[in-house]
């Protein structure tokens, strides 16, 4: 046999390595290690605990490159095949599935530029003022979103909280990029109003998700146990919540 045709040849340079996404990072207390979370919208957010040094992100980010890129393509091909509704720029039409309702959507010009929503019986929203500024219609309206939620999940995470037997101090409503929930430490409670799209099953887990870290500020052994006490098909809901994004309409996030 010939010994040349067992060489191994060696590349001539290394390949062309990429450059590392944007991202930003976030401190968390209940962090033990550092996670890396890309977002249905493709940000990329590292969680670091206290004290962690931040000069050794970039290799992190390196070492898990391969499934970054990856899972922001697959995010990416996701969006590409959502329905009409939900990559509108000014929307005419609001699904929500938390209560399962659908809102029309009118905009109607005015000399005032600044834009203010009315809400009708016959579930229409009457955005009127300047719009055309697309980005102040979209802000305009998530102020309705948030000011919803406030109004549809504070009954109903009361009567969770009562029924799992799990208290909390304060409920508030936020816009997050890549949460649902969190708690702080002295039992407060920020819910998503974009949980609002979401089916009623997966919200409910996520109420408990959160009332449970009122007893568990991390995701330990004890904690799932805790949350499989209060939920025994949350296995289910937190591998279906993992897809739930796709619900979400693009102009919500701004991400078009």
């Amino acid at each position: 046999m010939d010994c040349q045709a067992n060489q191994l040849v060696l590349p001539l340079s290394e390949p062309p390595t990429r450059p590392l996404p944007a991202y930003q990072v976030r401190v968390s207390p209940r962090a033990k290690h550092v996670s890396i979370k890309v977002s249905w919208q493709g940000s990329v957010e590292v969680v670091i605990p206290p004290g962690f040094d931040r000069r050794e992100i970039p290799d992190i980010l390196r070492r898990r490159q391969g499934w970054i890129h990856k899972t922001i393509n697959r995010f990416a091909a996701d969006r590409s095949s959502l329905s009409p509704e939900l990559i509108e720029e000014r929307p005419t039409q609001i699904v929500l599935r938390s209560p399962v309702e659908s809102w029309q959507v009118k905009y109607q010009s005015a000399a005032d530029d600044r834009l203010w929503i009315r809400q009708t019986k016959s579930k229409q929203l009457i955005v009127s003022g300047g719009i055309a500024d697309v980005v102040a219609c979209q802000a305009a309206l998530k102020s309705w979103l948030s000011r919803k939620a406030i109004a549809e999940f504070t009954p109903w995470f009361q009567k969770v909280s009562q029924e799992v037997n799990l208290t909390f101090n304060k409920l508030s409503i936020r816009g997050q990029k890549t949460r649902w929930g969190s708690c702080s430490t002295h039992k407060n409670i920020n819910l998503n109003y974009k949980l609002l799209f979401l089916p009623e099953s997966l919200v409910r887990y996520v109420f408990i998700h959160e009332l449970c870290h009122t007893v568990h500020m991390n995701h330990s052994k004890t904690f799932w146990t805790l949350v499989g006490d209060k939920d025994p098909d949350y296995q289910n809901w937190r591998n279906e919540l993992k897809q739930a994004w796709r619900y979400v309409p693009r102009w919500v996030d701004g991400c078009l």
